[in-house]
């Protein structure tokens, strides 16, 4: 029995909503998998605009062409402001287009807006990335909040991971409308990543070269503005202070209260690059030659192990334990001499960069995005039940950096 109620006659209409970058790149495997899903599906993209340039970069990389366009975004929005924006925009879509499954991502405030809007409707939502939790209700903020919010509204929960079905399991949400799939993340990375890529924006093809390491850096965070973004940043200056061998790359977020902090404590020194955020083909692809990563972000904790790069977690804790216990990711907190210590580490000790390097990926295998489709057409009773996903044990092999991935890199 189909566990949702699909059209009389013609096919079924999917809407996908999304409005920032990361929720892009992780969708855009979906999107492209549901265009090759036969006649008997029919994709619908809508586009908030959380974020209008860093996200019309990931459409374009991606060849994704959106049939609606919110536009919402405004300079210094609230969270409020966003949700309503995007609550009054969606209303008026899902009128017209009478979708039978709306499809969100992640954990962002279009995420939890979409899925309330579509509710209003009676319009089933899939969520995609569900399950999971950092357990704290304020970090991160707003995203922990918003994953349970639509983790309540949902009907289809694509889980990347067992733990994360696991959360929904111990929430009550029934397991028969739980898929374990996988990250999409890794898919936009395999079809993104080249050893052969070259950088198109002016000074990033030196970064790293000639025997000498890459640090990157992000941070973003609303519980890292104030003191603690000033912690962070004063702890990489030291850094590349103590060693005359690393070029340090800070991609800075356009939100002034990340900005203003970041150049007044790293401007002006000859070996550190403040850089707007890079379009994802260019930061992917310098992901794959840093040394290591340092970031208080989600989706990394999952793209830098693919390529075998260790990520320093500039936060307290993660909804993303997985990495943790893999050793690939290792919790940081924001405390300059603890932040600095554990860098420095990573530089002075090959030893423990290689165990941090080699360990096991347990995000995905590039086939995310497939098996989503899969239980989708479950879901409607066009197919059988998907495969899940089950993640590589400890020891197993992983692509290395110059192997097993499809890239689209320049040539």
């Amino acid at each position: 029995m189909a566990l949702l109620a699909g059209p009389d006659q013609g096919p079924i209409r999917i809407m996908s909503v999304f409005g920032t970058r990361p929720e892009a790149v992780k969708m855009a495997p979906v999107v492209s998998a549901l265009r090759q899903a036969g006649p008997d599906i029919s994709s619908l993209v809508v586009v908030t605009a959380q974020h209008r340039e860093m996200l019309d970069q990931v459409l374009r990389h991606f060849a994704i062409r959106s049939d609606y366009d919110l536009d919402i975004m405004r300079p210094r929005q609230t969270l409020t402001q966003i949700t309503v924006r995007a609550l009054r925009g969606l209303e008026a879509v899902l009128e017209r287009q009478r979708p039978h499954l709306v499809l969100v991502h992640g954990d962002t405030s279009t995420t939890f807006a979409a899925s309330l809007a579509a509710f209003f409707h009676r319009v089933p939502v899939g969520h995609v990335e569900a399950g999971l939790r950092t357990g704290e209700r304020y970090a991160p903020f707003p995203e922990e909040m918003n994953r349970r919010l639509t983790a309540v509204l949902a009907q289809l929960n694509f889980a990347p991971t067992p733990r994360a079905a696991a959360n929904l399991a111990r929430e009550g949400v029934d397991p028969a409308v739980v898929f374990v799939t996988g990250n999409t993340a890794i898919d936009a990375l395999y079809q993104t990543y080249s050893p052969a890529y070259r950088f198109v924006t002016p000074g990033l093809e030196g970064l790293g070269a000639g025997g000498r390491r890459l640090v990157l850096a992000e941070a973003h965070r609303r519980e890292n503005w104030g003191r603690r973004m000033e912690d962070i940043c004063r702890a990489l200056r030291r850094l590349v202070d103590a060693f005359p061998e690393v070029d340090l790359l800070f991609s800075v977020h356009r939100n002034p209260q990340v900005d203003s902090v970041v150049r007044r404590e790293l401007g002006g020194h000859p070996r550190v690059s403040l850089l707007a955020p890079l379009p994802y083909p260019e930061w992917a692809n310098l992901v794959g030659r840093a040394h290591f990563v340092v970031s208080d972000s989600g989706g990394v904790q999952e793209e830098a192990p693919s390529l075998g790069v260790p990520v320093l977690l500039l936060r307290d804790v993660t909804e993303r334990p997985e990495a943790i216990e893999a050793g690939t990711v290792r919790i940081v907190g924001t405390d300059a001499s603890r932040v600095f210590e554990a860098c420095a580490g990573l530089l002075r000790d090959p030893d423990q960069h290689r165990a941090m390097a080699t360990a096991v990926n347990p995000y995905g295998d590039g086939r995310a995005a497939e098996r989503i489709v899969a239980a989708i057409r479950y879901a409607f009773g066009l197919g059988p039940r998907p495969p899940d996903f089950a993640p590589p044990p400890p020891g197993a092999a992983r692509p290395t950096k110059t192997e097993g991935f499809r890239g689209r890199g320049q040539n």
